[in-house]
């Protein structure tokens, strides 16, 4: 009898803090060891000149295909991905576990929510998944009641909105949540840019008729972020419990940040794959183009991309996520929903990304000697593993943790093309780009999802994994 069911032979293993020559066994699911001259197994896989790393955790995603998720897009508008295409795209991109959002509509508790989105997922993914609850109606029943109760079932993050309609608290909301928190070890994600400003400019550009998609840039700059990722902190630090600010895209709300982790309170930062290779230019590409690069926070500048790299190379970011809210380009339930044509404020907000936010950031920082190969686990998958609650089951290669593996060739030179990542979208905002890097086989608990590039695992093997609190 073989001893192991897989070893993966002639690799480096490369974890947040380590990088060694070794081969990698796999029993039943979990990594049984790591070392030389393992002994038998039923498969052996030469990975010769490869790195085998954990399986990436994308934390930030949007996830919602014929769900209730429509606004702050509207009932015209449907999102591009569920969690069949979402997750398969995802292990194409070397991701074995992504952490989409269930939104909580008012009047809605959010059990009954969950059960929506369960419902969605159950039997679809390919990889593992695990929800962060977005809170819209924060009740005193849901304050009070329901989220503690969910908090001890393993749901320990929430996710709140300074901004979209019907979306937004007020600061006392967001208090009040924070506080809740802080008493159940439970993490707020906050997305942090003012309404009343955004709504502000937009009224004023909307009267001037500078309508096109790049003025949503021009309806959110810096400082309506600045402002708000302040006032997060402000609120943290009444109630004295962490954060995490989402989606960081400027060196002005990156210093509030820095600010607050020098004064030792606990605030998270992550920032993605827009904010390096993208700017404001790409919302003003001819006709609808720029619709396809219409996010929130919006694309910045080459000022501001140098600003990201300084936070991830001096540890101001945490993690590095895509925020993927696809919507198809081609289609007048997406990109190009007859508002949009009259005024961005209706264009949906938001951009495909789950399968190229590794392939972008090792080639931009691990090809071009920004980061090392240790830093790019931790800000891939380590780190979110440690902070929503996963660790040291996920994000590390280690005896006993579950055997999700991506296989990278460092060397091979690919360009970025929406053909090659079968997601459900129509278009890629990073398509032609050219990366040095790219994950070539991703294993999910020992078996084999994308194999040599071909998708071989089945949808429905993602499970999806509570995350109580330590």
């Amino acid at each position: 009898m073989a001893d192991f069911d897989l070893i993966l032979t002639g690799g480096t293993i490369v974890n947040a803090d380590s990088m060694v020559r070794a081969d990698l066994a796999v029993r039943d699911g979990l990594v049984a060891a790591i070392g030389h001259d393992l002994g038998t197994a039923r498969e052996v896989v030469d990975v010769a000149g490869k790195l085998i790393m954990p399986g990436g955790i994308d934390s930030h995603v949007h996830l919602a295909q014929g769900s209730p998720f429509r606004e702050p897009h509207g009932p015209k508008v449907v999102m591009a991905d569920g969690f069949e295409s979402g997750t398969r795209s995802a292990a194409f991109g070397g991701n074995t576990m992504v952490m989409p959002f269930c939104l909580q509509q008012h009047g809605q508790t959010m059990r009954e929510a969950l059960a929506a989105y369960h419902a969605l997922a159950e039997g679809n993914c390919y990889t593992d998944t695990s929800f962060h609850l977005i809170v819209t109606d924060p009740t005193p029943a849901l304050l009070g009641q329901e989220l503690p109760a969910l908090v001890e079932e393993g749901y320990s993050s929430f996710k709140v909105f300074m901004t979209y309609e019907g979306m937004a608290l007020a600061d006392r909301q967001i208090l009040e949540l924070l506080d809740v928190a802080r008493r159940h070890n439970a993490l707020v994600m906050i997305h942090a840019e003012n309404d009343d400003a955004i709504r502000f400019l937009t009224d004023k550009l909307e009267r001037e008729g500078r309508v096109a998609p790049v003025y949503h840039g021009a309806s959110r700059p810096i400082p309506v972020e600045r402002e708000a990722t302040h006032r997060a902190v402000s609120l943290a630090e009444i109630v004295d419990t962490k954060i995490m600010i989402v989606h960081v895209s400027n060196r002005p709300a990156m210093e509030e940040i820095e600010r607050a982790q020098a004064r030792g309170l606990t605030v998270l930062a992550e920032t993605c794959p827009q904010y390096l290779v993208l700017t404001e230019q790409d919302m003003a590409r001819a006709g609808m183009e720029g619709a396809k690069y219409v996010c929130s926070p919006p694309p910045r500048d080459t000022a501001s991309q140098e600003a990201m790299w300084e936070g991830i190379e001096q540890g101001i970011f945490s993690v590095f996520s895509s925020d993927h809210c696809p919507f198809r380009y081609a289609d007048v339930e997406g990109k190009l929903v007859p508002e949009g044509r009259d005024s961005f404020r209706h264009v949906p907000n938001g951009i495909p990304g789950i399968a190229t936010r590794g392939p972008i950031l090792f080639s931009e920082g691990v090809s071009k000697g920004r980061i090392d190969p240790m830093r790019f686990v931790a800000l891939t998958s380590t780190n979110h593993s440690r902070i929503y609650g996963l660790y040291p089951r996920k994000g590390v290669l280690a005896p006993g943790a579950d055997a999700d593996i991506a296989v990278w060739d460092p060397s091979q030179r690919r360009t970025i093309r929406h053909a090659d990542l079968f997601d459900g979208c129509d278009y890629s905002p990073y398509e032609g780009m050219e990366v040095t890097g790219w994950p070539v086989s991703t294993l999910l608990r020992g078996q084999f999802v994308v194999r040599d590039g071909a998708l071989v695992g089945q949808r429905g093997a993602g499970r999806y994994i509570a995350r109580p609190m330590a």
